[in-house]
């Protein structure tokens, strides 16, 4: 896997089609803080994709768009944090796997979203979030909504199960609540199940161990940031997006390899991008196969 350090740059995936502004600000924030280069990337599909008998014409007509776009996002992103290293990328190939073959040597990837209901997500022909955030091989960043900055003091949002994923999404919450000034909140959700086979107050304390222990070490390498515990009984996808209605973002970690239609993509990431009024922070736990 390439190391993080030789990771430098955050890719930003640009849809002409829809505004493309609250996840280029993300990324260009982001970026700046610290000190990479931005990558912006549109992926046209290839005349054969279409089922037009001669699709030059469209095909020719959306590169246009694209670069448009592209020029547009460049122009915008230097005026934003002038002196902002912007690359860009005009890909021909079908976005999903164009997109995602960059999260190789990517520090992110960000993408916006429609809030599409998971039916809606599912059938969309032009969705990416969903497929993308099953598969890349870095972090991926969902802004569908706007980091609340304005909520003082400003937090942050991080779920932990004790898995490794969620070892690695608590790595990335330090390290960007630590960049931002911001509070975390770590959060165990314990949802009880059908039939319980112990007391309800001995669950609890093996949920408030498992966080203790998850987080045992990162307040002293991060002493600026505020660490609470938090270990609510619910549904995790509506207490951690309830937590986070008024976060800068809510970081989760990806358990397992999503297939690449993104069907099989996590419950709780998936509700959550879908659920939360907050950029959605994605994390995998280590190197998945190679992108098609």
């Amino acid at each position: 896997m390439t190391a993080a350090a030789e990771r430098r740059e955050i890719v930003v995936g640009i849809d002409p089609a829809r505004d493309w502004h609250l996840p280029l600000a993300w990324a260009t924030d982001e970026a700046h803080r610290r000190g990479l280069g931005l990558r912006l990337v549109v992926a046209v599909p290839p005349p054969h994709h279409a089922r037009h008998v001669d699709d030059t014409p469209r095909t020719t007509a959306l590169r246009r768009t694209a670069s448009e776009a592209l020029a547009a996002g460049t122009d915008w992103a230097r005026e934003r944090h002038p002196g902002a290293a912007v690359a860009t990328d005009l890909i021909e190939g079908l976005p999903v796997p164009a997109i995602g073959r960059l999260s190789h040597r990517a520090r992110m990837l960000v993408l916006g979203s429609r809030h599409l209901s998971r039916t809606a997500e599912h059938f969309s022909a032009g969705s990416t979030v969903v497929p993308v955030t099953a598969q890349a091989h870095c972090p991926v960043v969902v802004v569908g909504n706007p980091e609340h900055i304005t909520q003082q003091p400003p937090y942050m949002v991080v779920g932990i199960d004790g898995s490794e994923s969620s070892k690695a999404a608590l790595a990335l919450a330090f390290e960007e609540a630590d960049l931002r000034g911001a509070a975390l909140r770590a959060i165990a959700v314990w949802q009880p199940p059908v039939f319980l086979l112990h007391d309800e107050e001995v669950a609890l304390q093996a949920q408030r161990r498992m966080l203790s222990e998850a987080t045992a070490g990162w307040s002293q390498k991060y002493p600026d940031v505020k660490l609470s515990h938090e270990v609510p009984i619910g549904h995790p996808v509506e207490e951690l997006a309830e937590a986070a209605e008024h976060a800068l973002a809510v970081v989760v970690g990806r358990r397992g390899r999503g297939g690449y239609s993104g069907m099989r993509l996590g419950s709780v990431v998936h509700g959550l991008l879908h659920r939360a009024f907050c950029p959605v922070i994605t994390v995998p736990a280590e190197q998945e196969p190679s992108w098609r």
